[in-house]
């Protein structure tokens, strides 16, 4: 290949594309941000099998409930709910969650007072509590600062979700339970004069918290109902005509903060001002205004309102940890598996050509392949064992489809004529981009389901085909027509 060759290589969109996206690796990698001092790891998130810690698996203390009936549904579920002493949500047409732990045969006879028959019974919440559950243990996770986490809803075949893991790297058991049992310190506060506040009251005057919803309901502005209990609603009362804010309610932000932490701050309503002066009110609404981000507000605030408590009690159903020297043996034989493998490949693909010609540039490729999807990577997944599988799996289709690119392109030994070529190339990647979109499809429902280790799998799969696909097979294409073509 002459100098004018190379530049001319290094001058193709192909080429630039494949440079800049293993520059832009590197720099997520190593420097943002800096993480020089944690090696050849970097930024790279390293999950529980190789860095260590504890993970801890719920169960869910509520069950769902299938029902027949021929009376009013509104008035079943507000009997069962008084009797029961517990909340009862209508969560489909004709299944309920029930938020405490009961038997099906302690259930039966509640139904059967009110003309209802239990068609099926299942421990666990449904899919809206799970979500919550989750959201609010991941604000919890993040806000004290744990990095390494990972959240994951195990949902059962009928629908259920019964367990909820969380896996938390680099933290020994007993931190591991504090974090997940702990609650934040929540205050409301109400503005005096300028920036001075006045305590109203703590967070367990807060009754119960209900999801994001508009208010009033029909319109476009979203805000998020929670009650207060009697004391609580005499505090609020007492505070907003002492400090004024009934006669001058815009004058007077309510304040709510969590670990000193201010997550909401709004003046009071006209009419919640107004209603304040005749009466206790115990049922709030704390607007977030009107749209698809006031709508990401009212379930951030959501959560804070709960200041990590749950909406339904839980029980550890299971524990375990991972040393950190298990840890790091584990990403000490990861690292020699992965040069196994890519040392393995090209062992083999040299048996093939017996050229180094083609075998260094595709092991390059192959290499620069695995950078790129670890910069990508590191921005939203956690590396364990099962996603290691996923790299080395990427390593294996990889290399694959740079033979069927090298075979399809090789005539007799040699390149063809630049039309031919192309034709060829272009033959070559529709093969590879048919077999690519069939393992997208494969691994999309792993992807997508919370399988706990299966989805960093089908992650790292998924991405692994489409770095190539997108970026480094058009470069191999046109980097072995120069070489070959010599």
């Amino acid at each position: 290949m002459t100098k004018d060759d190379s530049n001319s290589l290094m001058r193709d969109w192909r080429i630039l594309v494949l440079i800049a996206a293993l520059i832009f690796s590197a720099i997520s990698i190593y420097l943002l941000p800096p993480a020089f001092d944690k090696g050849i790891q970097g930024n790279v998130q390293l999950g529980l099998d190789l860095e260590g810690g504890s993970w801890i698996q719920l169960e869910y203390k509520a069950e769902l409930v299938t029902f027949e009936t021929t009376g009013s549904v509104d008035e079943l579920l507000l009997g069962i709910s008084d009797d029961l002493d517990t909340e009862v949500s209508l969560i489909e047409t004709n299944v309920v969650e029930i938020r405490k732990p009961f038997t099906r045969e302690e259930l039966e006879p509640v139904f059967a007072q009110y003309g209802a028959t239990i068609t099926s019974y299942e421990i666990g919440v449904g899919p809206e509590t799970a979500e919550t559950v989750k959201r609010i243990l991941e604000e919890k996770i993040n806000r004290l600062g744990t990095r390494d986490a990972k959240v994951n809803t195990l949902t059962t075949f009928g629908g259920a979700s019964r367990y909820i893991r969380i896996e938390l790297a680099g933290v020994d058991m007993i931190t591991a339970q504090e974090i997940v049992g702990q609650q934040g310190k929540f205050d409301i506060r109400i503005q005096t004069t300028g920036d001075e506040t006045e305590h109203v009251l703590y967070g367990d005057a807060i009754t119960s918290v209900g999801n994001p919803a508009q208010n009033p309901i029909g319109s476009s502005n979203w805000g998020v109902p929670f009650t207060i209990s009697d004391e609580g609603a005499q505090a609020l009362r007492e505070a907003a005509i002492r400090t004024g804010a009934t006669d001058r309610p815009m004058d007077h932000e309510l304040m709510m903060l969590l670990d000193d932490e201010i997550v909401y701050s709004a003046p009071l309503s006209s009419d919640l001002a107004t209603r304040l002066k005749g009466e206790e009110v115990r049922n709030l609404v704390a607007s977030t205004g009107v749209g698809e981000e006031a709508l990401n507000r009212a379930m951030i605030l959501e959560i804070h309102l709960r200041a990590g408590a749950l909406p339904v009690d839980v029980t550890i159903a299971g524990s375990g940890s991972v040393s950190a020297a298990l840890g790091e043996h584990f990403k000490t034989m990861s690292v020699i598996a992965g040069i196994i493998a890519l040392l393995t490949v090209g062992i083999v693909v040299y048996y093939r050509y017996r050229e180094p010609n083609i075998v260094i540039p595709m092991l390059l490729i192959n290499t620069s392949e695995i950078i790129i999807l670890l910069g990508i990577a590191r921005y939203f997944i956690q590396l364990d064992l099962a996603s290691i599988a996923g790299l080395i799996a990427v390593l294996g289709t990889s290399i694959d489809q740079l033979v069927v690119i090298t075979d399809e392109v090789l005539h007799e030994g040699k390149v063809p004529s630049p039309n031919v070529y192309l034709k060829r190339l272009a033959r070559a990647l529709g093969i590879i981009i048919v077999a690519a979109s069939t393992m997208i499809i494969a691994m999309l429902p792993l992807a997508i389901m919370d399988l706990s280790s299966l989805r960093g799998f089908a992650i790292i799969t998924i991405l692994g085909v489409l770095i190539g696909v997108v970026i480094t097979r058009p470069a191999y294409g046109k980097i072995i027509m120069g070489i070959l073509s010599r």
